[in-house]
């Protein structure tokens, strides 16, 4: 089977696959480049960067790749502004951005140019995105890793937002093989938005022992936790999340007002930045849902290839 062209404005996504957006440091150019070559969409997770960092990057990636280069910016970061502009004058091609809904961004988009596609869990908020100017929505269910805007499944919300949107429609939470891809177009979808599968990929800028934790953990390993951004978040438990969950996390890991409000339980990004860097015992490392199905760490060519042949076939055998 061959998968249909995902149309974002004037973009236009060979393989209608978007890398998620992972912060800290996940998702930065290696990556962004690799999945944008393959004839996907590539992000680089801005949450965590400085300007100037976030600027290195896309002109990095753009140095890598002729592909579709966006970026991810965590509303509820305190910088969230600057890093969305300063991209915009990068000349990035699209902006995705969710925990939190912002306004003034499809202004933003309108004067430059550029797509902003907001991730949204109902059709109620993809209406209003539509209203504002959105050029896609990414749909992301209760099965996504990090951050959850609801506890119901992609399955059940995307078709309920393709009936209410004419825009397009990616599904995103736990879409780990080609079989999640195609029961995502069943419901509706035009896209599928992946971001697990590739942090636990050659080009991820996790730290190997962050990428041998993808591959070690199993279903029973997956907690939700209460995240400083005021939303539950889908973790790997860890002796960091045990501290998190039960008693209090370490003075090291107090706020640093990297976002707008924030219970100030722990510093997200000072935790997503020990699991990236590999210390482990003292990181939060986010997972999607069927974490347990990723059993080795590929290149995002390899990546690419076996869910295209998984996709192949399942149609061949009419699944």
């Amino acid at each position: 089977m061959r998968l249909p062209e995902l149309k974002i404005g004037e973009l236009v996504a060979k393989i209608p696959i978007v890398q998620g957006g992972m912060a800290v440091r996940i998702s930065t150019a290696p990556l962004a480049a690799a999945v944008a070559s393959e004839g996907g969409i590539g992000l680089i997770a801005g949450t965590g960067m400085s300007v100037s960092e976030l600027r290195r990057e896309i002109r990095e990636a753009r140095r890598l790749s002729t592909g579709i280069i966006g970026v991810n910016v965590l509303f509820a970061a305190s910088q969230f502004g600057r890093l969305v502009k300063a991209a915009l004058e990068e000349g990035i091609d699209l902006v995705v951005s969710g925990a939190g809904f912002s306004r003034d961004m499809f202004d933003w988009g309108k004067e430059a140019r550029t797509a902003i596609v907001p991730i949204v869990s109902s059709a109620r908020l993809a209406r209003i995105a539509e209203k504002l100017g959105a050029a896609a929505v990414v749909v992301e269910g209760g099965e996504a890793g990090g951050h959850l805007g609801t506890d119901r499944s992609w399955k059940e919300i995307v078709p309920e937002v393709r009936e209410a949107v004419k825009i397009p429609v990616i599904a995103a939470g736990g879409i780990i093989e080609g079989k999640d891809v195609l029961e995502a177009f069943s419901r509706g979808a035009n896209g599928v938005q992946m971001g697990t599968r590739f942090a636990a990929s050659a080009e991820s800028g996790a730290a190997p022992e962050l990428k041998a934790a993808y591959v070690a953990a199993q279903e029973k390993d997956v907690v939700i936790i209460e995240s400083p951004v005021g939303l539950p978040g889908r973790a790997v438990r860890n002796p960091f999340v045990d501290r998190v969950m039960f008693q209090k996390a370490d003075d090291e890991l107090k706020c640093t007002h990297c976002l707008k409000h924030c219970s100030k339980k722990f510093c997200i990004l000072k935790a997503l930045r020990q699991a990236q860097q590999g210390r482990l015992e003292e990181g939060l490392i986010f997972t999607g849902q069927q974490i347990e199905k990723i059993k080795d760490i590929l290149p995002v060519k390899t990546i690419f290839q076996r869910l295209l042949q998984e996709i192949d076939a399942l149609t061949a055998k009419g699944g």
